[in-house]
């Protein structure tokens, strides 16, 4: 896999994300803030269980204060939505600049995984959940803002995919394997403990023994 493989990030954005009439360096902090604070609280009470007012004194805010920075709550779930896949996308780019060009179609593989479940544990662990749990909130607008985003992230992992099924090491079609994995990946969320007997890595190596044949 070569570095530029790597499909260019999308430039789409959500639609009632902000004020356009207000700028700054502060007013871009709290949006932050904003956005944090609601990740943590949509993955531990869902979209439909978490208020703005809620959102808003995590913040430390008025309860209408978030309406300053966004549209409307939905607007701040695609905004959440938007800067998971911004974490995820920036790490997946480290790994595949760091790559050798002379990986195997496996190493690659493993190395995109390592790298999703990384992420899916440390600095997207609060985006990620909500990313593939609470998409039914979004409208037809936002949804394509996302998806965007989420199909160029997932495209870098076709050519690792396509190689493999070439070698015969993958019996699934590629592009329907693609959803197996992300699938299986994410649903790990709900059962695994860092802090188990199993590391991150040791995660990543035990989905690769699932998804990939060794042939001799």
């Amino acid at each position: 896999m070569s570095r530029a493989t790597n499909p260019a990030h999308t430039t789409a954005t959500c639609p009632g994300i902000g004020n356009p009439a207000v700028s700054g360096a502060t007013t871009t902090d709290r949006r932050e803030e904003l956005i944090h604070k609601a990740a943590h609280l949509f993955r531990a009470n869902g979209f439909k269980g978490t208020t703005t007012r809620d959102i808003a004194a995590a913040a430390g805010m008025q309860s209408g204060s978030p309406f300053y920075y966004f549209e409307s709550k939905g607007a701040l779930l695609c905004a959440v939505m938007q800067t998971g896949m911004a974490i995820a996308t920036a790490n997946q780019d480290r790994v595949l600049a760091a790559m050798s060009p002379h990986a195997t179609p496996r190493e690659q593989l493993q190395a995109l995984v390592s790298a999703h479940l990384h992420v899916l544990f440390g600095d997207g662990r609060d985006f990620m959940p909500v990313l593939a749990y609470e998409w039914p909130w979004l409208t037809d607008a936002q949804r394509q803002a996302v998806v965007a985003q989420k199909d160029a992230y997932e495209a870098a992992w076709m050519p690792a995919l396509t190689g493999l099924h070439r070698r015969g090491e993958l019996r699934s079609r590629p592009e329907v394997a693609r959803f197996f994995i992300f699938g299986a990946l994410n649903w790990t969320v709900h059962w695994f403990r860092p802090d188990g007997s199993l590391s991150v890595d040791d995660l990543a190596e035990e989905a690769m023994k699932l998804f990939v044949d060794r042939v001799a």
